[in-house]
This record gives C-alpha cells, sequence and structure tokens, in this order.
C-alpha cells in the first residue's frame, strides 16, 4: 500500500522586471481594476452605488443567511477537533524542534490587536447595551428588552459575536496557511490552502481566482473596520477638542460629520503607510506591544472605577449560558418568512389585514408597543389579544431580521477581515504546533474578549439597570458610547486624560489594523513573499484610503457607514465559499500526512 506525495509544485508566475517586479500581473492588476472600478463607480454615482450596494446585501442576506450561520458553526466544531486529535494537534508548523519566531507576548499582542483591537473598542460597550435592548430572546418576546431579566441574554449574543466562532474564522484561514507554508514549503498566499482539493489547477486560472477573492475581501473587511474605527476616533477627538465640525447635530445625538471623518481618515492612513513600510518586525510589533499595555490600563480604569463586582459576575454566568448554549448558538438559522407563511399563522379575524400587518410584525428592530402604535384603519381597531397572536405569529420574521442585521453581518465582517487576519497570524506562528495555534487564537484571545466585553459593557449596563446614567449611554451612538460610560464614571480631569489616552489606543489600533492589511495584501499579490516591495504596499494604502473615503460620501451624512458595510458582505459571500473548501482541504491534508507517517515508520512510503 502506498499514498501519493502531496502537490507541492505551486508556481505562482511574477514579473522579473519592471513596475510589478516580483509580483504576480494577475492578481495584481484584476484586483486594483476591481477596487478603482467600485471607487470610480461611488465617486461619480454615489446614489446609485449606495442604493444598489443595500438592495444586493439584502438580497444575499434573505438567500444566504442560514449558510452564513451553519458554516461559522461548522469551522468552530472542526477546529476543536483538529485540536483534540493526537496527531493534528501535536504536529508542528516547521521543523521539528524550531523554536517560534516571536515571544508568547509579542505573539499574542501582534494577534489581538490586528485581530479585534478596533472592533473592541468601538463595541465593548455598544455591543452589550444594543444586546440589552434587542436580542433572540427579547425580540421573541420572551423578556423585555432593557430590562434586568434581558441582561444574561445579551451577554450570551454578546460572547457569541466575540467568542470562540469569531476567532474560529480567523483560525481556519490562518491554520491552512501555516500548515501548508511551514510543513510543506509553500507560498503562503491563499491558493496554497485549497492545493489538496485544485491540485496542479492552482497554478492557473483556478488560483489567480481564489487569490484575488482573498485580496478583494481583505480590502472591504479591513474597510469596515478602520470606518468604525475612525468615526470613533472623530468622537475621542470631539470629546478631547469640542471642535464643532467634526460632528453634526442632525440626529438625536453628536455623530461624526463627513468631513471629520476623511480628515480622521487621512491622518490615520498616512501613518498606517508609514508603518507599512517598516515592515511587520518593526512597524506592527512595536505598535502593537503599545496596544497592548494601554488596553491594559484601560481595563484597569474600568476595573477600579467601574462595576467590577458586576462584571465578575456576569462572566461566570455569561460564560456558562454560552457554553450550555454553545450548540443552538452555533447552528440555529433562520431564514426570511414569505407572506404566506406570516398570513397562515394569523388568527382568522386577521387574516384579511395580512399586508397591513406584516411590515410591523415582523420588524426586528421594533417592539409590541411600537406595532400596535403604528397600526391604522381596520387593522388598528383589532382586539389585544388578537393583535398580540399577531406579533407572535411575526416572530419567525422578526429573528431572521435580527439574525441578518446582527450575527450575520459580524460573521460576514469576521470573514471578510479573515484573508488578512489569517495571512497576518500565520506570518507570524511559524514554529507552533497546530494545538498550540489554535489554543493560543481561539480559546485565549476569545477569553479577554469576554473580559473586555464584561467590564467595559457590564458598566455601562449596570449604569443604566441602576438608573445612574440617564440613560446617557443608551441614548449615544455606537462609536460614542465608550466615552459616554468613561464619563459617567470619572471625575472631569480624570475624563480628559483618560479620552487622550483612548484616542491615542484608537489611532494606535488603527493604523496596526491598516498597516498589516496593507502587508497582506502585498503578500498575496507576490506570490506568498514576506518581504514586498515599498511602492506597492503606499500603492494599497492610497487605494484602501479611496475606498473606504468615497464609500463614506457615497453613504451619506445620515448613515455614513452604510455603503461600506454593505460592500463588505456582498464581498464576504464568494470568500465563504473558499473558506468552506479550505476546511475540507485541511481536514484532507492532516488525514493523508497522518497516513503518509504510519506508512513512513513502517518503510513503505514512497520516496517524495
Amino acid at each position: 500500500m502506498s499514498i501519493k506525495p502531496p502537490f507541492t509544485e505551486l508556481e505562482i508566475k511574477t514579473e522579473e522586471k519592471g513596475f510589478y517586479e516580483n509580483a504576480s500581473l494577475p492578481i495584481a492588476l484584476v484586483s486594483k481594476g476591481i477596487m478603482v472600478a467600485l471607487v470610480l463607480w461611488a465617486l461619480i454615482w454615489p446614489g446609485n452605488a449606495n442604493s444598489t450596494l443595500g438592495s444586493l446585501n439584502w438580497s444575499l442576506l434573505e438567500g444566504f443567511n442560514q449558510f452564513y450561520i451553519i458554516i461559522v458553526g461548522l469551522f468552530a466544531f472542526f477546529l476543536f477537533i483538529v485540536a483534540a486529535l493526537p496527531y493534528s494537534g501535536r504536529k508542528v508548523m516547521g521543523t521539528p524542534g524550531e523554536n517560534p519566531e516571536f515571544s508568547n507576548f509579542s505573539w499574542f499582542s501582534m494577534m489581538f490587536g490586528a485581530g479585534l483591537g478596533v472592533g473592541l473598542m468601538v463595541y465593548a460597550t455598544a455591543e452589550p447595551m444594543s444586546l440589552w435592548g434587542s436580542n433572540p430572546v427579547v425580540v421573541s418576546g420572551a423578556v423585555e428588552g432593557s430590562s434586568e431579566a434581558a441582561v444574561q441574554s445579551a451577554f450570551r449574543y454578546t460572547f457569541l459575536h466575540y467568542g470562540f466562532h469569531a476567532w474560529a474564522i480567523y483560525v481556519i484561514t490562518g491554520l491552512s496557511l501555516a500548515y501548508y507554508a511551514y510543513t510543506r514549503d509553500m507560498p503562503l498566499t491563499i491558493r496554497s490552502a485549497l492545493t489538496p482539493l485544485l491540485g496542479s489547477a492552482a497554478n492557473g486560472v483556478l488560483g489567480h481566482i481564489v487569490d484575488v477573492l482573498g485580496v478583494v475581501a481583505t480590502i472591504l473587511g479591513v474597510s469596515v473596520t478602520i470606518g468604525f474605527g475612525v468615526s470613533q476616533f472623530v468622537d475621542g477627538l470631539y470629546a478631547v477638542t469640542n471642535m464643532s465640525w467634526l460632528v453634526t447635530t442632525n440626529g438625536d445625538v453628536p455623530a461624526p460629520s463627513t468631513v471629520g471623518l476623511i480628515t480622521a481618515l487621512v491622518i490615520i492612513m498616512s501613518l498606517s503607510i508609514l508603518s507599512a513600510v517598516s515592515g511587520v518586525g518593526r512597524g506592527v510589533k512595536y505598535l502593537s506591544n503599545l496596544n497592548m499595555v494601554l488596553s491594559l490600563i484601560l481595563l484597569l480604569i474600568f476595573v477600579i472605577f467601574g462595576s467590577f463586582l458586576f462584571a465578575m459576575t456576569t462572566y461566570a454566568t455569561a460564560m456558562a449560558d454560552y457554553i450550555l448554549n454553545f450548540i443552538s448558538l452555533s447552528f440555529e438559522a433562520y431564514g426570511p418568512q414569505s407572506a404566506s407563511e406570516f398570513s397562515d399563522a394569523l388568527p382568522g379575524v386577521a387574516k384579511p389585514f395580512a399586508d397591513d400587518l406584516i411590515a410591523g410584525a415582523t420588524n426586528a428592530w421594533g417592539s409590541f408597543d411600537g406595532f400596535k402604535s403604528g397600526l391604522e384603519g381596520a387593522a388598528a381597531e383589532l382586539d389585544e389579544t388578537t393583535l398580540q397572536a399577531v406579533y407572535t405569529a411575526g416572530a419567525d420574521g422578526r429573528l431572521f431580521g435580527w439574525q441578518a442585521g446582527w450575527t450575520t453581518f459580524y460573521w460576514a465582517w469576521w470573514i471578510a477581515f479573515s484573508p488578512f487576519v489569517g495571512l497576518f497570524l500565520a506570518r507570524i506562528s511559524k514554529g507552533r504546533t497546530v494545538r498550540e495555534f489554535i489554543l493560543g487564537c481561539v480559546i485565549a484571545p476569545a477569553l479577554v474578549c469576554f473580559a473586555w466585553m464584561t467590564i467595559l459593557g457590564g458598566t455601562a449596563v449596570d449604569l443604566e439597570v441602576a438608573g445612574l446614567a440617564d440613560p446617557s449611554i443608551a441614548a449615544a451612538s455606537t462609536t460614542n458610547k465608550l466615552f459616554v460610560a468613561l464619563e459617567n464614571i470619572l471625575s472631569e480631569g480624570l475624563y480628559s486624560i483618560v479620552v487622550v489616552m483612548c484616542v491615542v489606543l484608537i489611532m494606535t489600533f488603527l493604523v496596526t489594523s491598516a498597516d498589516s492589511g496593507i502587508l497582506v495584501m502585498n503578500t498575496i499579490m507576490s506570490g506568498g513573499a514576506q518581504e514586498t516591495g515599498i511602492k506597492h504596499r503606499i500603492i494599497w494604502g492610497l487605494i484602501l484610503t479611496a475606498v473606504i473615503g468615497v464609500l463614506i460620501i457615497a453613504a451619506g451624512e445620515n448613515n455614513p457607514l452604510d455603503a461600506l458595510k454593505n460592500a463588505m458582505i456582498i464581498g464576504a459571500l464568494p470568500f465563504t465559499l473558499v473558506m468552506a473548501l479550505m476546511m475540507v482541504s485541511l481536514g484532507k491534508a492532516l488525514y493523508r500526512d497522518s497516513q503518509r507517517e504510519k506508512l513512513d515508520a513502517k518503510g513503505t512510503a514512497p520516496a517524495e
């Protein structure tokens, strides 16, 4: 018995001279062409781009919401199985006895900063606060939103969005790339992860398509992250300087203005390009270490001045609740509720008014009282019991709308972000075992995220539950909730100092994310080379700046990040299919390699 040796003859043709020297011309031109076309479309026809992206995004969510939910659940379970199995878990990604390139502290700092740094700054307070008011348990009518009874479910879904599932998405990509790069000496690029399935076809057009999808997903995933981070950066600058041009007061609360966002974007991206030019060994490493230190200081401030006892109690109960509901959270997926399904579930007296009732009853962002108050004509005359039955009939529609707007948005965001984070994790993880990689990149950062969410977000929720925030935190914009929470727990003088520190932390997180993304895009474009030309780092930095800027402008003043989010979800879908194939490929590679080692030990394996 013998097993064919694995396909490792991956050849990605790069240019030998000229402007694209050492880069793959098809990958570079196609990926840049797609991004330039998007920029020109949003620049010349901003209204059309914004509305088209929004419409296409919702159509994709209706068709693929369940796919997103289930595939991410499979990612998490697959990785836990790989880590638990003896052979796959102990496999070293490198030569036997090779030491890791970075210390554990630097490794974790870079992993944390690149993976969820900006997201945690924006959502550590906003996520629990928002889910306290609306989550599937609230939407289904089991508990009342923004009540003490809703705290448990709020943190259950907070842990879902920033826990093991989120990091499993990154690690599927990262582990695949690291495994082939360091055990089979293959290029550190996306197509390498599919060679067990594609074989020599990975050297052709199919391989180019896979790498281009990785570049496009990276740009859009990083763009959304920077967009949220820049918005919070502007909120922080406004809190420090009180410069009115940074914000707009068109809504109920001050929010970053388009001028403020574009100005901050240019500042951040200029610093990012400078950092990217310095390379991962210097710029990203030092910034990541600074990020970790400042993050620990911010966490300590909430421990001292916030609701630490409430946070720790919540951490323990939420962790138990998260684990107990892990399977249902992984695979409970909802599809859109059709008009006929809604009508069939209505009581007889309400059926003639189905068309008037469906919008309100299936609105995931409304409440029963809001549903009743929005009715007009004969539908408004229905009695309370009937209206309650109507609202119950729309539960599946509300649950779909909530899941598509929250969980699926996050999964698409992390998937779009995963070529960047995954390749970056692979780049810094040579010499580590598969089990160490999975536990270090799934379990450890998730536990830290949980601490952030319960300490920062728990303080905000506790202040609102106790009626001490008036409710200023709940009323604040998503990116401003952190600063409002700090204002509620700190004296005026200390608040000013901490806000300045937060602005610096947000800036360094943004620079880390952006320059890491620039380095990753160049790595893919150059066929997996870890050292890339400076001029192309600058060009990708400028393209990234242009994509974010024009989509912010296209979305308009009221919802400046909507076009970015819609484009990201659309761009993430093709790469989700690539990641599903990565999982299958990695499973095949691990199994076949274990069989080869067994045969080699018996002296029957063919020479490679």
